[in-house]
């Protein structure tokens, strides 16, 4: 009777069931519904773009049909051309942005943990962030030239102002309390870093990776506008050139496209790190 009974005390109630379910529904219908508001805009702007095509409001040189541009992408995509340059623009910002966004975690890590180096480092930093990024092309053009150094120095540059400003604000928001608490558990500087600064920081440093790659994409792609013969940059100036406005879309949905899968790609990263985190603290 005792197993019977415990058996039956371990069953779900009849309503479990049924209100999970919903819960789950509710969830789904919520995202299918936000997913449906965020089609509105794309689709508003494409049926504007295919009235004023078939109306002829521009010329055709100027704003070529979305399907004109459809046949083009679907070209490209068959020669390879839209993923050799994808590739090369890709393998330059990810170079680039591991640099930057290395030394941009090791310099707002020193900013944060000490208020010496804080007053020592900040004025010149913040002087030096408040320049553009593509401001410095001309500079390090005179000395490192058109190659391949000069472009990953300025998508570092891109990573390097927000991780470093993100990671040192993080690190300075960590309540006081929780190091004490690292302390009064005898724990040396690097578990006080390891276990408990770093984690607490870690959303304002996830912030700081994640704009630090939207500045890396966008200085690599005009880096290649202005010094570059492959990439998705350089694919812009070229179809500007020779006036094909069509080859000038599909480079820019590339770029778009690219540029919100790494954002999204990063989303899905920070929210994974986050539930570990949470796992490891219980």
């Amino acid at each position: 009777m005792s197993i019977i009974s415990q058996d039956v005390s371990l069953a779900p109630a009849p309503n479990e069931v049924p209100v999970a379910r919903r819960a789950r529904t509710s969830i789904n219908r919520r995202g299918f519904r936000r997913f449906a508001i965020a089609l509105v805009l794309p689709f508003g702007l494409l049926l504007a773009w295919w009235i004023a095509s078939n109306q002829g409001w521009l010329p055709e040189q100027i704003l070529p049909s979305p399907a004109y541009v459809y046949s083009t992408a679907l070209e490209m995509i068959a020669s390879g051309e839209i993923f050799y340059h994808a590739g090369v623009s890709l393998r330059r910002v990810v170079v680039g942005f591991l640099f930057g966004a290395l030394a941009g975690l090791k310099l707002g890590m020193a900013m944060g943990l000490s208020r010496r180096v804080d007053d020592y480092v900040r004025p010149l930093f913040l002087a030096f962030a408040q320049i553009p990024t593509l401001g410095w092309i001309p500079l390090l053009m005179l000395i490192f030239g058109i190659g391949e150094t000069l472009k990953i120095i300025v998508i570092a540059k891109g990573a390097l102002v927000p991780m470093t400003i993100n990671t040192a604000a993080g690190i300075r928001g960590v309540p006081e309390s929780f190091v004490e608490v690292g302390h009064a558990l005898r724990f040396s500087r690097l578990q006080t870093l390891r276990l408990i600064v770093l984690p607490g920081a870690a959303p304002s440093i996830f912030t700081g990776i994640r704009y630090g790659l939207t500045h890396s994409w966008t200085a690599l792609v005009g880096v290649e506008l202005l010094a570059s013969s492959e990439g998705l940059g350089y694919l812009l100036v070229w179809g500007r050139q020779m006036f094909w406005l069509d080859v000038v879309i599909v480079a820019m949905i590339a770029v778009g496209v690219i540029g919100f899968l790494m954002d999204k790609g990063l989303d899905v990263s920070e929210v994974y790190v986050q539930r570990w985190n949470d796992r490891e603290g219980e």
